[in-house]
C-alpha cells in the first residue's frame, strides 16, 4: 500500500468527525486524538520492529514483552483506582499467563524462536489479557457492591474470606471471559479475525492463515482464562482489612 493510497483513509476519519459535528456528539476532539496517537504509535514501532528483526537478538525480544506487559497492566489498573498493588497483582496475572503460553509454543515447536513469532503473537496475547483483567476487575468491583449484604452474612457465620468471595469471584471470571468465549462460537462465521485476514492479504495459503488464527484463538482462550483466575486469586484480599472486615475501594492511588 502506497502512502498516498494510505493517506486516503483519513477521509474515514475526517467523515466520523463531521457526523459527530452534525450530530453535537462531542467525540470529534477524542477522535482526532485517537488517530495521531494510534498513527505515531503504530509507525513507531514499526521501525522499532524493524530494528529488532535485524538484529534478532533475544534481549531486545525479552525487553519489548516486558515493556507491553506493564502498559497492559496500568492500563488495565485503571478499572480499580482505589486498590493498593493492583498494578503488579495484572502484571503477575498477565506475565504468568504469558510464559506459559510461550513455553508451550516454543517448547513444542509449534512456533519458530524468532522475534518475528514471538512478538506479534505475543503482543495480541497480552492485549486480550489486558482486555480480561479490566472487564474482570470493573465486575469484581460491582459484584462486591450488590452482594455486601451477602458477603458480610458468611464472614459473620465464620466464613474465610476466601469462601465469602467465592460466588463474587466466579460470577466476575465467567463476566470477564464472555467476549472471548463468545468469539471462539463466532470466528469465520461472523469475524475473519485480523491475523488470518492479514496473511490472506498478504498472498498465504487461506488454509495455512486458518491454521495460525486457530493457534491465536486456542491462545487467547487460555491466556485469558488464566489471567482472569490468577487476578481473583490475587484481589480479592484487597477487599478486607486486617480485621477481616468488608471494605469498599475508594478513591486513592491504586
Amino acid at each position: 500500500m502506497s502512502l498516498t493510497a494510505l493517506s486516503f483513509t483519513l477521509l474515514f476519519v475526517i467523515g466520523t468527525m463531521l457526523i459527530s459535528i452534525w450530530q453535537k456528539l462531542g467525540l470529534e476532539k477524542d477522535i482526532a486524538i485517537g488517530t495521531i496517537r494510534s498513527a505515531v504509535q503504530l509507525l513507531a514501532v514499526g521501525y522499532v520492529l524493524q530494528f529488532i528483526f535485524q538484529a534478532e537478538h533475544m534481549a531486545f525480544v525479552i525487553l519489548i514483552i516486558i515493556f507491553m506487559i506493564g502498559v497492559a497492566s496500568f492500563n488495565a489498573a485503571k478499572r480499580g483506582k482505589g486498590l493498593p498493588g493492583l498494578v503488579w497483582r495484572i502484571a503477575v496475572a498477565i506475565s504468568a499467563s504469558e510464559l506459559m503460553m510461550m513455553g508451550i509454543l516454543l517448547g513444542l515447536h509449534i512456533i519458530d524462536a524468532t522475534p518475528q513469532y514471538i512478538i506479534p503473537i505475543s503482543g495480541m496475547t497480552i492485549g486480550s489479557a489486558m482486555v480480561v483483567s479490566g472487564l474482570f476487575i470493573n465486575q469484581f468491583k460491582h459484584e462486591v457492591q450488590q452482594n455486601k449484604g451477602e458477603i458480610e452474612t458468611l464472614l459473620s457465620l465464620g466464613a474465610t474470606a476466601q469462601q465469602a468471595m467465592q460466588t463474587v469471584r466466579a460470577r466476575a471470571v465467567k463476566f470477564s471471559m464472555i467476549p472471548t468465549i463468545d468469539g471462539m462460537k463466532t470466528v469465520g462465521l461472523v469475524q475473519l479475525p485480523g491475523m488470518m485476514t492479514g496473511m490472506i492479504i498478504a498472498g498465504a495459503n487461506p488454509v495455512i492463515a486458518v491454521r495460525y488464527q486457530i493457534l491465536i484463538v486456542f491462545s487467547f482462550t487460555s491466556s485469558a482464562a488464566i489471567t482472569s483466575i490468577l487476578l481473583s486469586v490475587l484481589i480479592y484480599r484487597l477487599f478486607f482489612t486486617a480485621g477481616l472486615r468488608l471494605q469498599l475501594p475508594g478513591a486513592g492511588k491504586y
